[in-house]
């Protein structure tokens, strides 16, 4: 198994890399929450194109989501690694030199994994954290009149991968600071665990595919509608010189927010009774509410005009 430099080693971990496998001994009064994700070459990244540290940041980061949306502390993670050989090397060194960077970040320790050759590059990332069974937050307990919040700018993420699909090289040195919502997207740990410590929050989830197609999994797992006001969703901002950035094509921010998708932002819903309690949140200034939950199925979305359509989910299909 490659070296990935992250957090130290603790109690949790009675035996580590080097064995068959990894022992770990859970806290008592805690339980474990595991999530795994994929990051594929030719699918989520282009390895020509793609700073090879960005690729190692954000496999761990992306996995590591999963974690905040459930109110949980990331501890460890397991590493699945396939590639040509010809990305072993310093292609290699500065994957494993970003994955070390998000797990010093994030306070997690690399337990073990396995390698293996490829014709493309393959991640596939299990992550365990751990979390106060009393204050458990999943995508099933949002209920009738609950605000919908987010945290974050949406849209950024997508707005960021559109300059990259344009821009290479030199090109896109300008843009540098546009990319890294992109390529180095921040995960909100502290504000996940934080509203699942205090039980603020009644459901939450990470918005990894999307605010419309994410938010429209949580009110099906809860049994519930939602209803949107445009004028309240936070938008990636395009800059005035986005015509010259994408030749004329100037994207559409809310579009890019409700659908996008990668942000790893949170969405959560909060009694009416919990929303002057959320002032004391990691990262207040960052949170919006957004619409409400409401009877029914599905979300509809208000326009400025005052218009009401349904809002159909748009964000990232992996087979479409």
């Amino acid at each position: 198994m490659p070296s990935v430099r992250g957090a130290h080693a603790t109690g949790v971990v009675r035996l580590g890399i080097g064995d068959d496998a990894a022992v770990l001994a859970p806290r008592v009064g805690s339980e474990w929450v595991l999530s795994c994700d994929q990051f594929v070459e030719g699918v989520h990244f282009r390895a020509e194109s793609y700073p090879a540290d960005s690729v190692g940041y954000k496999s761990l980061v992306r996995a590591t989501s999963d974690l905040a949306a459930m109110g949980a502390t990331p501890q460890f993670f397991l590493l699945t690694l396939a590639l040509p050989a010809k990305r072993t090397g310093k292609w290699l060194d500065a994957v494993l030199r970003g994955m070390g960077r998000a797990a010093r970040q994030l306070g997690m320790q690399l337990a073990g994994g396995d390698t293996t050759r490829s014709q493309k590059v393959s991640m596939s990332i299990t992550v365990l954290g751990d979390r106060n069974p009393a204050s458990a937050v999943t995508r099933a307990g949002a209920r009738l009149g609950d605000a919908v919040c987010v945290s974050g700018r949406l849209g950024c993420a997508a707005w960021g991968l559109r300059l990259m699909e344009r821009h290479t090289g030199a090109r896109r040195a300008g843009t540098s600071r546009l990319l890294q919502p992109h390529l180095y997207p921040k995960i909100r740990i502290e504000l996940g665990a934080w509203l699942a410590r205090n039980r603020v929050a009644s459901a939450m989830m990470d918005i990894s595919d999307g605010l419309s197609t994410d938010l429209a999994r949580l009110c099906r797992a809860s049994g519930v509608g939602a209803r949107l006001w445009t004028g309240r969703i936070p938008c990636v901002k395009i800059p005035d010189a986005a015509e010259r950035l994408l030749r004329g094509r100037r994207p559409d921010p809310l579009r890019l927010a409700l659908h996008g998708g990668e942000d790893y932002e949170l969405v959560f819903t909060v009694p009416r009774r919990n929303l002057k309690r959320l002032r004391g949140a990691p990262g207040f200034g960052e949170i919006a509410a957004i619409g409400e939950i409401e009877r029914g199925d599905g979300i509809t979305i208000v326009g400025a005009d005052g218009r009401e359509r349904r809002l159909e989910p748009g964000g990232w299909d992996p087979f479409s």
